[in-house]
């Protein structure tokens, strides 16, 4: 699969094929790649509706927000990367993914893989590979000197819903090492770019 993929920044022309990604539901419970963006009381008050307009408009204000993967039939992965300043939530000291002081968030040089989506048939080729990979190019392209992640080591089932983080082994074969351990089974990773 990972053969015919086109990976490029989330724009403002390519956000009705985040939308056709996400699908009606927006993804993940509805997320709409809010979960890091937002404070838990303000996102469970929105309706679905109101967190796919907010992520539309973060779409619209630029910089991308991540990355979008199509292969020939259309729109198939997302990976949301950027400073990790852009994900507020994504640096919450109660998280497995809590800012080191080597890295702080406030720090433009410091960007996040915070979260994935992949459609259902196109997990289990290789898409994260792909689309991490091309993040680290991105990231390394727009000034970043450091790249984080805090993926799942192990997830009760391969296609689980957990993995929206990513896969411990998919950041380590990328080169990224763990750096921190603050939670059972979520390492905070880091790739020096």
């Amino acid at each position: 699969m990972t053969d015919a993929l086109t990976i490029r920044p989330l724009t403002p022309d390519h956000a009705g094929d985040f939308v056709t990604l996400f699908g009606p539901s927006g993804a993940c419970y509805g997320c709409w790649c809010t979960y890091f963006r937002l404070p838990p009381k303000l996102r469970g008050d929105l309706t679905g509706d109101e967190k796919r307009a907010h992520m539309l408009a973060r779409i619209a204000a630029g910089p991308p927000p991540g990355l979008l993967a199509w292969d020939a039939e259309g729109p198939v992965g997302w990976m949301q990367i950027g400073p990790r300043a852009d994900v507020p939530q994504w640096n919450n000291p109660r998280r497995s993914s809590t800012p080191l002081p080597d890295a702080p968030a406030d720090d433009p040089g410091v960007w996040a893989i915070s979260c994935f989506f992949i459609r259902s048939k196109a997990r289990g080729h290789g898409l994260s590979h792909a689309l991490v990979a091309a993040g680290v190019d991105w990231a390394r392209e727009n000034g970043a000197r450091v790249l984080e992640a805090s993926p799942m080591d192990q997830a009760k089932q391969s296609k689980s819903i957990g993995l929206f983080v990513g896969s411990t082994a998919v950041f380590e074969k990328a080169g990224f090492a763990t750096v921190a351990r603050q939670k059972p089974n979520r390492p905070l990773m880091r790739l020096v770019l």
